[in-house]
């Protein structure tokens, strides 16, 4: 079972609920910076109140400054089903990341990484040329992506050259929807809701202490998988001086609401997603439903 979403909808809270009521059920985040260590308030993390009350999984995995890839999230992820099932206890997986949440759900065919070239396409600044170059080598790759999404198009390049197979060739590829063992529940609301709960988010992490955790790990430094973490790049240049916080924060939001569409659109793409349209409570309206599906 696996209850979806976009960010600030409300899908943990849903998650504990459940977890608290039925007594047997772990909980497994879908989510791809929950992982690193430290990166806890800009994340929304569960709180150790939380994680000691019910057994939560894949968070805390590696620190801020070490690469850790959808391959590596796919392992982990087998790792703590094991440990689940050993336990005789039942997994409910819920996160926002769309990508992590296919490859466990529908075991994708994942190819290697290679990063010396990589590097060698990154350090080509035409994403045109390059998009181009793709269609040349492997013209079913580029016919559902958009040319101007560098970063797609450089990880379909470095796979082709580095595997000698076309990026299109690995796996039924995320347009197709197959049959499935795990029960997806989405919860949505109103645009315009998430948008105000986004806001009021932003604004308790601020009060929760996220200045100074994006300051304290500054020190140390973020991988280049790291540093994508909304919230943190932008504080980090507040940090060094390049804008002020109040420019930030007002970026983060509009970021985060970008991201927010961005996910509602992934999901909404799968049709083996069952949504729940939440108008007051997501808890009250979407707990009762999990837990109905879990246990008929």
């Amino acid at each position: 079972m696996a209850i979806v979403g976009s960010t600030a909808s409300g899908k943990s809270a849903v998650a504990l609920d459940v977890a608290r009521t039925l007594g047997d059920v772990e909980l497994v985040s879908i989510d791809s910076m929950q992982v690193y260590r430290g990166m806890d308030i800009g994340t929304a993390k569960p709180s150790l109140a939380e994680r000691e009350e019910i057994p939560h999984h894949l968070l805390d995995l590696v620190e801020p400054t070490e690469e850790f890839t959808v391959a590596d999230f796919r392992d982990a992820y087998a790792g703590a089903l094991d440990e689940i099932g050993r336990r005789g206890h039942r997994a409910l997986l819920v996160g926002g990341t769309g990508l992590y949440h296919r490859v466990v759900i529908d075991d994708f065919d994942l190819p290697g990484q290679w990063p010396e070239i990589r590097l060698e396409l990154e350090a080509d600044a035409d994403t045109h040329a390059l998009f181009e170059r793709l269609r040349t080598l492997d013209p079913a790759a580029t016919i559902k992506m958009e040319p101007t999404n560098r970063r797609r198009v450089i990880r379909a390049l470095e796979v082709t050259l580095g595997s000698g197979r076309a990026f299109s060739s690995f796996g039924p590829g995320v347009d197709d929807y197959p049959t499935s063992p795990v029960t997806q529940i989405g919860v949505r609301w109103p645009r315009e809701v998430i948008a105000e709960r986004i806001v009021r988010r932003v604004e308790q992490m601020l009060a929760d202490g996220l200045v100074e955790e994006v300051r304290a790990l500054a020190d140390v430094g973020f991988s280049r998988t790291a540093a994508q973490a909304l919230g943190y790049k932008e504080l980090l240049e507040t940090i060094e001086g390049r804008m002020s916080e109040e420019e930030a924060v007002d970026l983060i939001v509009t970021r985060t609401r970008q991201f927010a569409v961005r996910q509602e659109r992934w999901f909404r793409r799968d049709p083996r997603v069952r949504w729940i349209d939440v108008e007051h409570d997501v808890v009250a309206e979407a707990a009762p439903i999990v837990i109905d599906a879990l246990t008929a």
